[in-house]
């Protein structure tokens, strides 16, 4: 019994070291970049925005404040103050429904991590979560066009932590705080993908997720609700269900239900959109998620 133990042990250890090796570097280069831009730029980023003048062309806010949440390094919790300062700024609803859609499931720490799903992956990531800001935005625009979609009532300017005035020691700090955000995720991530990968059969992951059926795409934005927490921690397990034969349509799903529902974040959106519009928040998300990894399926 010991022996047997020891042997799964190694098996485990051997597992984990191999997507450790294949991760890691995409992982440290993902929180050195989100630092960088969080040091430097954010405030760049968002400036942009407010400058973004209420009497142009809605479609193209619409498409140049999706733009900016991807490019945002804000996470929910940041992201949710800076849209009620650009609220209280005069700020469409359209553009912020579009901001804080493509903000919330991406950002450019999670483009690099991503990286490590292969080029086809990452671009199918990038360009879903930026179409799935502008079709929120356009969802506000067509049906709440003349009613006010968000309550950031109480929602006060966020804390810039980012205020030490040694720039060095500045991006040290944002660095740590990133550490600290992801690594404890990263590494249960990598011990989940182990798992999966000594006790999940190959075949079980491909009647789930594979092949060109709605059911698995279904299945994996099912799946993206409870098990998504942090978006380094999924990279090893959809590396590792990607290569046990999930199909592309399943895996652009899960990258969409998982970060727009993350359990941490519904309380904060619940209170910004009350029940009724918080429901119509989670019915977009899961159509959206469907519909794409669908059309994905039978086109690539």
């Amino acid at each position: 019994m010991v022996d047997v133990v020891k042997r799964e042990f190694i098996y485990l250890g051997y597992y984990f070291l191999v997507q450790f090796r294949q991760i890691f570097l995409y992982w440290v280069i993902g929180m050195v970049i989100g630092s960088i831009i969080s040091v430097f730029f954010k405030d760049k980023i968002h400036n942009l925005m407010r400058n973004m003048k209420s009497d142009g062309s809605s479609i193209i806010g619409i498409t140049f404040a999706s733009m900016l949440g991807v490019a945002s390094p804000l996470c929910m919790y940041g992201t949710i103050p800076i849209a009620a300062s650009f609220s209280k700024g005069g700020i469409r609803d359209e553009w912020l429904a579009s901001f804080m859609m493509s903000s919330i499931l991406l950002n450019p720490q999670l483009i690099i991590y991503s990286a490590a799903l292969g080029l086809k992956v990452l671009v199918i990531r990038i360009v879903t979560c930026f179409l799935c800001g502008i079709a929120a935005g356009l969802a506000i625009r067509f049906f709440f066009k003349e009613k006010k979609f968000f309550r950031f009532e109480g929602f006060g300017e966020p804390q810039n932590k980012d205020t030490d005035p040694n720039v060095f020691i500045r991006l040290l700090k944002n660095l740590f705080r990133n550490f600290k955000a992801t690594g404890l995720y990263f590494l249960i991530g990598i011990i989940l993908s182990a798992i999966f990968q000594r006790y999940v059969p190959q075949e079980t992951v491909t009647l789930l997720f594979g092949g060109n059926e709605a059911w698995g795409v279904l299945m994996a934005s099912t799946v993206g609700v409870p098990l998504y927490v942090c978006g380094g921690g999924t990279i090893p397990i959809l590396k590792t269900w990607l290569a046990s034969g999930m199909s592309l349509g399943s895996a652009a799903a899960f990258m969409i239900t998982g970060p727009a529902t993350k359990i941490t974040n519904l309380g904060a959106l619940k209170i910004v959109l009350g029940i009724k519009h918080f429901l119509l928040y989670w019915a977009f998300v899961i159509i959206y998620a469907c519909l794409t990894g669908i059309l994905i399926n039978v086109f690539l």
